[in-house]
């Protein structure tokens, strides 16, 4: 594993991490018991703070997004050097997955004689 990729990968877990805590800071937008105070809120303006760990929480998410993707360029392919399609023209050998039945040749036949 390169250093990149765990740089990249401790920046994902901090900021999942501040995502957490910004989340919980919020607001409920529901019915709950927040709604009964929501006119004494905006007066001292709390509406502009729910705005502003809004717009933190949507910019958390599009950056663990973002160091995903990049993240996931930096793994490289070493170990994934294996190609499935090699091994498939060695399967002679091997047993079918499902193999078939015998046929009981000693037993009466099941047909109908036509008349």
């Amino acid at each position: 594993m390169n250093a990149l990729f765990t740089t990249l990968t401790v920046l994902i877990v901090i900021a999942a991490i501040l995502l957490i805590i910004v989340v919980l800071l919020q607001n409920g937008k529901g019915q709950g018991m927040a709604s009964n105070f929501v006119a004494g809120n905006q007066t001292f303006g709390v509406r502009q703070t729910a705005d502003i760990l809004e717009k933190i929480t949507w910019g958390l998410v599009a950056f663990i997004i973002v160091l995903s993707v990049v993240s996931s360029f930096t793994t490289g392919t070493s170990g994934a050097a294996i190609d499935v399609t090699d091994r498939l023209e060695n399967v002679t050998d091997e047993a079918p997955a499902f193999p078939v039945a015998p046929v009981d040749q000693t037993a009466p036949s099941t047909e109908v004689p036509a008349e």
